[in-house]
C-alpha cells in the first residue's frame, strides 16, 4: 500500500477517536473494544466521552484497562472543546498493523477514500484535501442542542 511508503518516512501521526455521549460500567467493555479496533491503523487511539463516570472502582477498571491496551480516555469540555483533558494518555503505537489497515480498506470505501487523501497530501507535503468538517464553537454547541446531547455534572 502507498501509504505505508509515506507514513513510515515523514512526521504524520494518525489519530483514532472513539466518541460516546457517555462512559459507564454499562458500556465500557463494548466502548473499549471499538476503540482498540481503530487503534490498530493509528499511531495514537482515544476514548472520548462527554460523560464520565468518576466512581472510583471505574476509574480502576479504566486505568487496568489502558495500561493493557494503550488507549487514552479524554473528558469532552462541552462549554470548551479546548479545554478537554486527557484522563489517560494513549501508548503510541510504534508499528500500525498494515494487515488490518488494508482490510479495512477493503471492506469500508470511507476508509480507503480516507486513506487515498492522506497518501495524496503526502505526496504534495501539504493538506489540499477535505476531512471531516471543523465545527466552530457555534456550531458545536447547536449540534448538540439539535441533538440532545446535554453533559451530566456527577464530579
Amino acid at each position: 500500500m502507498e501509504i505505508q511508503k509515506h507514513l513510515s518516512i515523514t512526521s504524520i501521526k494518525l489519530f483514532s477517536f472513539e466518541l460516546k455521549v457517555s462512559l459507564s460500567f454499562s458500556n465500557l467493555r463494548q466502548s473499549f473494544f471499538q476503540a482498540v479496533s481503530n487503534y490498530s491503523w493509528a499511531h495514537e487511539g482515544y476514548l472520548v466521552a462527554l460523560n464520565i463516570d468518576f466512581d472510583p472502582t471505574f476509574k480502576d477498571e479504566v486505568r487496568r484497562l489502558n495500561n493493557a491496551f494503550g488507549i487514552g480516555i479524554i473528558k469532552l469540555n462541552p462549554e470548551n472543546i479546548f479545554e478537554s483533558e486527557i484522563l489517560f494518555p494513549s501508548k503510541i503505537n510504534q508499528e500500525i498493523d498494515w494487515d488490518t489497515v488494508n482490510r479495512l480498506a477493503n471492506e469500508n470505501s470511507d476508509f480507503s477514500s480516507f486513506l487515498k487523501l492522506i497518501t495524496e497530501d503526502c505526496k504534495l507535503g501539504k493538506i489540499k484535501s477535505q476531512y471531516d468538517k471543523v465545527f466552530s464553537e457555534e456550531e458545536l454547541v447547536r449540534y448538540m442542542q439539535n441533538k440532545g446531547i446535554v453533559p451530566i455534572i456527577n464530579e
